[in-house]
């Protein structure tokens, strides 16, 4: 199948980018989307002109590392699929494919098609984490949970901080990645003892970062790849002002948002 890529080239965050059209005459349409930018990049090393960087790690939908935009929608046109599941039969012979990087004031730009997202690693060290003790795995049958407490912590859990949410938002808004952190681990008795400070901390270095403030339009939901639910942004806010009143007199650490990108860079 023959497709032309319209892709968003930009050497760094401090160049100006712009698009850049290649036609692709011999796509095969079992191929993912990132193995169709594969082909083109080694077309483009043979021509000896610069290959264009993407994220991806995985390529099993799991690590969250790849996202862009296709067309103006957040991972293409299918539902619950990245970018590195989606293949080039959901495309029609002919077309053109806009490709091009989040958008967002929180994620700045590195290269192409990569983005800065350690914004998100920042919310997850204010918080994201259990550090108490909780045994060995043959001590997980200790603690009976029921099945609908479990399976609600297993759908906030599957968030893989793609960053889909924020690129989908009309407000850049990391509401429902950060609904996801605070959710899968207050829900469970194992995440209990640390639910005040979790949602107190995570909340104030979200609010921290230059993300923009959720207004419940629903489009990270429906651009997140593992369709996580709108709830866990209400378990988030409920956790938060029930900690801000029982914990008010606490303090509470941020850290200073890093936009520059070196290797001395340190968030």
């Amino acid at each position: 199948m023959k497709l032309t890529l319209k892709i968003w080239r930009q050497k760094s965050r401090n160049d100006k980018g712009q698009f850049v059209t290649y036609t692709m005459n011999d796509v095969n349409p079992e191929m993912s989307m990132l193995e169709c930018l594969d082909v083109l990049n080694e077309t483009l090393i043979e021509k000896g002109e610069e290959p264009v960087a993407f994220e991806h790690d995985c390529r099993e939908g799991i690590c969250g590392s790849c996202g862009f935009m296709i067309n103006g929608v957040a991972h293409g046109p299918e539902r619950a699929t990245t970018v590195c599941q989606l293949t080039m039969r959901h495309f029609k012979d002919g077309q053109e494919l806009v490709i091009e990087p989040w958008r967002a004031k929180a994620f700045p730009q590195i290269k192409d098609l990569v983005v800065d997202r350690r914004a998100f690693d920042r919310i997850i060290a204010s918080g994201g984490y259990v550090s108490i003790s909780t045994g060995n795995a043959t001590d997980g049958n200790t603690h009976l949970i029921g099945k609908d407490t479990s399976d609600r912590a297993m759908d906030a859990a599957a968030c893989i901080g793609c960053g889909a949410c924020v690129a989908a938002c009309p407000n850049a808004s990391a509401a429902l990645f950060t609904g996801a952190k605070i959710a899968h681990l207050g829900i469970l008795p194992q995440g209990k003892p640390e639910q005040d400070r979790r949602a107190r901390g995570m909340v104030a270095q979200l609010n921290t970062e230059p993300f923009g403030s959720c207004t419940n339009i629903g489009e990270c939901t429906g651009a997140c790849p593992k369709e996580i639910p709108l709830e866990v942004i209400s378990v988030m806010n409920r956790d938060y002002i029930r900690a801000s009143w029982k914990k008010r007199d606490d303090d509470v650490r941020t850290v200073r948002p890093v936009t520059d990108w070196s290797l001395s860079s340190k968030p």
